[in-house]
């Protein structure tokens, strides 16, 4: 995952990077190297920590391209400090280049992955990767917690598993149906 991400960030680095005067030419590789890094080390620095929440509100929501949202905030925070502590940077200089980034990287990450017609993301590989290899289980009970608002319990036990994953394969519209329901398409 963490080389499509780095393709995100090159593909919306340009203006942020390549073409900002702050950042020394000889430092433009790094700097995007490292608002990859720091996307994915900070989400799964959220999972870790138990903002299963947050991260379940950023996949289905539409706000992970808004600087208001609190996930966005934190890359920002943390991609921004980074900047400054490894190529010296000023705060508003490294502060203009996360705040350029992060939303537009992680819209489109979001996007891709919540798009059933584009598989070079896939919501799956996506958890998976943000908890670690753990698996998602945290972030499935947030889902299995909120599942019924969105219609996911599609054998209506009353929680979210892989019984409903079964259930709608069965169904006109398969697993991309389910996950459609699940990310608002």
């Amino acid at each position: 995952m963490l080389e499509q991400l780095s393709e995100l960030v090159k593909q919306y680095g340009n203006d942020a990077v390549i073409n900002n005067s702050a950042v020394p030419n000889e430092h433009n590789e790094g700097v995007m190297d490292e608002a990859s890094s720091s996307i994915f080390s900070g989400l799964q620095q959220i999972a870790s920590e138990g903002g299963t929440a947050q991260l379940a509100a950023l996949f289905n929501g539409n706000s992970a391209a808004s600087p208001s949202n609190p996930v966005v905030q934190k890359l920002s925070e943390q991609l921004s400090g980074n900047l400054g502590q490894k190529f010296g940077l000023d705060s508003s200089a490294a502060a203009g280049i996360a705040g350029s980034l992060i939303p537009k990287v992680l819209g489109s990450l979001i996007g891709k992955a919540k798009n059933p017609n584009d598989s070079s993301f896939k919501i799956s590989d996506l958890v998976n990767a943000i908890s670690g290899g753990r698996g998602n289980s945290g972030l499935m009970d947030a889902i299995s917690k909120y599942g019924g608002q969105f219609g996911l319990d599609q054998n209506n036990d009353g929680k979210v598993d892989m019984g409903d994953e079964m259930a709608a394969v069965n169904k006109k519209g398969g697993i991309g149906g389910l996950l459609g329901k699940l990310f608002g398409k």
